[in-house]
């Protein structure tokens, strides 16, 4: 098997690296299309390097960079929300940096790195919403949700999916958008009524919104760019953004505390902040907003400025402890009820 072979284990994609090369160990935590995609076109500009690639999302990136915390296996995550690169910061699980790039960033990813004390920087944004297959929704007369409200109606019982917050980060990003909306004890009591009407809570972000795409379901809860690249895909998918405001995401990237392979790491975290780079992403179905302020905005992307964005606060929903008892919290009071 060569170096570009794919190897698919359990839904894990793994780039094997050559023998006697240079190696660096990846975490991905974006669509496996767009991991794939960077990789190849990494080693294609840098030959000497081979990447061992494992796509997993966000909350599962952090449990295994926690898991390896006295003998690191990875030395870059990139991609994922950035609340759990944030945790992994304030855990010292990963290492300071501050790339030559920094001067290129958009300012909330220069925030995101001071934040974080320059253990993180943010790669790309993206507004919080939903997905839903229009021709579902015309089909069994279902009105189109315009709010976050909208969606406990009994019309779409069995019709929503959304992922679990423990594993997803785009989960995690809307039970922290609705505490801050509502208030906690309402955001809890909301999310067990909204259980009624949620046929799956999926493993990863963006699956909600395939779902809704290939006829699985009528709505994915996602960020909006990944339910624009349905859109661009061909599917009869519609997206929205609820009236009383949303979350975002500021996608982030951090090296490994302790890495194997440190140089490697910061050859492909300045490389992955070029322009020329992030202006790739949309070939990759990838329409966030790019975090080099120098990187051409996809025209198919969200515009954040048309969008009611909530003040997002990325400090402490970033923090351990409150993730923590966001996560137990929803443990008990309703994935504990997602079976009923």
């Amino acid at each position: 098997m060569n170096r570009t072979t794919i190897a698919i284990l359990c839904g894990t994609v793994l780039l094997p690296a050559a023998a006697g090369a240079a190696e660096l160990n990846l975490i991905c935590s974006a669509d496996v299309v767009i991991c794939e995609r960077l990789v190849t076109e990494f080693e294609k500009t840098h030959s000497d390097i081979d990447v061992n690639m494992v796509r997993l999302s966000s909350g599962e990136a952090y449990a295994k960079i926690r898991a390896e915390n006295r003998n690191p296996q990875t030395d870059l995550w990139w991609a994922g929300t950035g609340d759990p690169h944030l945790q992994a910061a304030a855990d010292g699980l990963t290492a300071e940096y501050k790339s030559p790039m920094l001067d290129q960033m958009r300012d909330w990813a220069v925030k995101q790195a001071e934040v974080s004390g320059f253990r993180t920087i943010g790669v790309y944004s993206g507004a919080l919403g939903w997905g839903y297959n229009k021709d579902i929704f015309e089909k069994k007369g279902i009105k189109p949700p315009e709010c976050w409200a909208d969606l406990l109606d009994p019309s779409l019982k069995g019709e929503i999916q959304i992922a679990d917050p423990n594993s997803s980060g785009t989960a995690y990003t809307t039970l922290a958008t609705l505490v801050q909306l509502m208030g906690e004890d309402q955001a809890f009591d909301y999310l067990k009524k909204l259980n009624a009407n949620i046929s799956q809570y999926t493993k990863s972000g963006s699956a909600p919104v395939k779902a809704a795409a290939r006829g699985e379901a009528g709505l994915g809860i996602v960020f909006q760019h990944d339910a624009v690249a349905q859109v661009v895909e061909g599917f009869p998918i519609v997206v929205g953004s609820p009236c009383e405001g949303t979350g975002y995401e500021i996608g982030s990237m951090s090296i490994i505390e302790g890495a194997q392979n440190p140089d490697e790491a910061k050859i492909f975290y300045d490389w992955v902040l070029t322009p020329e780079v992030q202006e790739i992403m949309p070939e990759a179905g990838s329409f966030q907003i790019p975090s080099n302020k120098n990187a051409k905005i996809p025209e198919q992307s969200p515009d954040l400025g048309t969008i009611k964005l909530i003040d997002y606060d990325f400090e402490e929903y970033g923090s351990a402890d409150r993730r923590k008892e966001l996560l137990a919290r929803w443990d008990a009071e309703v994935g504990g009820r997602a079976a009923e």
